[in-house]
């Protein structure tokens, strides 16, 4: 297999029945202090400059600095176009107030509740493509995303998504609505998806929207700064785990600089390359890290190129999360 430039920045379709996106999403999390503090200016500039330079996409969450971050791009959205950007949100996830987390409420009353509060936030009387962040395990799938149907009927969804399930919940969703696209962590150190995963999307005519394609700064050689930032208190930043993949991302770093790209670069290429369905989010925080995200677009990697990189470049050491979270995670369950 092997893409182009071309290919690489042409629009790829959600599933069988979404909208064409630009080939990478804009992920706003990191602009509502998940990563640590943000500078709300350069958020809304780097959110214009995505837009300005094709970016369709705003992939976002209402549990995102507790709404926060929906406040953030309804202001950025304010004298736009609103047919300019697909919005994608994520529901669901519930948080104190001082920031810890309650677990998931997939309840039809819930889902339709915390759409109203999303509509609000953002200043649209519509989203593009709504998901649960995760699977409650307290709820039937089908009554979640019977409720997400209903509200695709009366107008206020566009479309349906999925994120982190594995695949007999993508199946049974799927025989309610039609599925546009699952979201899920995929990259070139975060392969799992490929055993059980992508073969039931490909049958099922699902897209992928994979974030985490730097592993959360980790390819870019990025780290956790202070103990706000949520990578403080993940396994793969930490400890034997963070040395090795460190080790890990100077192998790609290597490789990268014989292509004339930046180790980020090189990464999102990899992942464009690998399926033609797949729309990486990424979560630039600054019009700089945009601007250098953009350049894998011109990146071609052939078949060879990928087989050398998966076989310098080893998964990841340590899990993608807490044990806690991961026990949680409909994705990683069989």
């Amino acid at each position: 297999m092997t893409t182009s430039s071309l290919s690489a920045r042409s629009f790829r379709k959600l599933g069988s029945t979404g909208p064409a996106v630009f080939p990478f999403a804009l992920g706003c999390m990191g602009m509502s202090g998940m990563y640590g503090p943000a500078d709300e200016a350069e958020s809304i500039a780097t959110i214009h400059e995505a837009l300005d330079r094709g970016v369709t996409v705003l992939d976002t969450g209402d549990f995102y600095g507790s709404g926060h971050n929906e406040l953030l791009i309804g202001r950025a959205l304010k004298g736009r176009r609103r047919e300019a950007c697909q919005l994608s949100v994520k529901f669901g996830a519930l948080r104190a107030p001082g920031g810890a987390w309650g677990g998931f409420d997939g309840r039809p009353a819930a889902v339709k509740n915390f759409l109203a509060y999303s509509l609000n936030r953002l200043g649209v009387d519509y989203v593009d493509i709504y998901r649960p962040a995760r699977l409650d395990p307290a709820v039937p799938i089908e009554d979640t995303i019977g409720a997400i149907a209903e509200l695709v009927k009366a107008g206020y969804v566009r479309h349906v998504g999925l994120s982190e399930v594995g695949p007999e919940t993508i199946r049974r969703a799927a025989k309610v609505h039609p599925i546009v696209d699952l979201q899920i962590e995929y990259s070139l150190i975060s392969r799992s998806p490929e055993r059980a995963i992508f073969p039931v999307l490909e049958e099922l005519r699902i897209a992928v929207t994979a974030y985490g394609v730097l592993s959360r700064g980790l390819l870019s050689g990025s780290a956790p700064a202070a103990p706000t930032d949520m990578r403080a208190h993940l396994p793969r930043f930490a400890g034997d785990n963070g040395a090795k993949n460190r080790r890990a991302v100077e192998v790609l770093s290597q490789l990268a600089r014989e292509k004339g790209a930046t180790p980020s670069q090189l990464a999102i290429a990899w992942v464009l390359a690998k399926r033609g369905d797949v729309i990486p989010v990424i979560g630039a925080r600054k019009r700089s890290q945009l601007a250098e995200s953009l350049g894998a677009l011109d990146l071609a990697l052939t078949a060879e190129d990928l087989a050398r990189i998966e076989s310098a470049v080893p998964v990841a050491a340590g899990d993608r999360y807490a044990p806690q979270q991961m026990a949680a995670l409909d994705s990683e369950r069989g």
